[in-house]
């Protein structure tokens, strides 16, 4: 709900369906969820590069450079990680009328919380991928230590020690990233995008 009075949408006359035709392929919401550590960003930004290659346009939201600005002003409360999520959810739903595939790695860690981005982005243009990786792997991946400082009570609010994580139950695709090669896991997903017709095979 807006708080701002008197304004109204302003609709333009270049179109999503129009800016897609000429981009050569279809926007859509690539919503990575899962444990610090899980490879969320890593694969996101995998997938960016292959689909960069093949002339599609494509912009990736990591949760560490969204909180340098936008979300700059937030902390990591549960009230404080749903604002954040609300707001990237808005960012993400204005690059999909732009035509772009919008990549968004973030731990998410509440399912009400990816379930309010799904409903602001559209249950048509959202694609929840869950990095599903165990905790010990997560941990021997975190060169900054960040899981040691939350055992000993140094952090928190930590997703997966002092503050839960809610695994998706029926994510659109899974990954076993802890298990499979980065290589195997970009190709589930670019393939998961030939199949319901966001890209072409024409440009792979």
């Amino acid at each position: 709900m807006t708080r701002s009075p008197n304004i109204v949408w302003h609709k333009a006359r270049v179109t999503r369906p129009r800016r897609e035709t000429l981009n050569g392929h279809r926007s859509i919401n690539l919503w990575f969820t899962g444990l610090s550590g899980s490879g969320k960003s890593t694969l996101a930004h995998a997938i960016e590069e292959r689909l960069h290659l093949m002339g599609c346009r494509t912009y990736v939201f990591d949760g560490d450079n969204v909180r340098h600005g936008l979300c700059g002003d937030l902390g990591f409360s549960p009230e404080d990680r749903q604002e954040n999520l609300r707001r990237i959810a808005e960012m993400v739903k204005l690059f999909l009328d732009a035509g772009i595939i919008a990549l968004t790695a973030f731990i998410s860690p509440l399912r009400k919380d990816r379930n309010m981005a799904r409903d602001i982005i559209g249950q048509e243009n959202f694609m929840e991928i869950y990095c599903n990786c165990p905790i010990e792997i997560c941990e021997q991946r975190d060169v900054k230590g960040m899981y040691k400082k939350a055992k000993a009570g140094l952090i928190k609010n930590y997703t997966g020690i002092s503050s839960p994580y809610e695994p998706p139950q029926n994510p659109d695709i899974e990954v076993l990233t802890g298990s499979r090669s980065l290589e195997d896991c970009v190709q589930d997903i670019v393939e998961a995008l030939f199949q319901k017709g966001i890209i072409m095979r024409s440009g792979y």
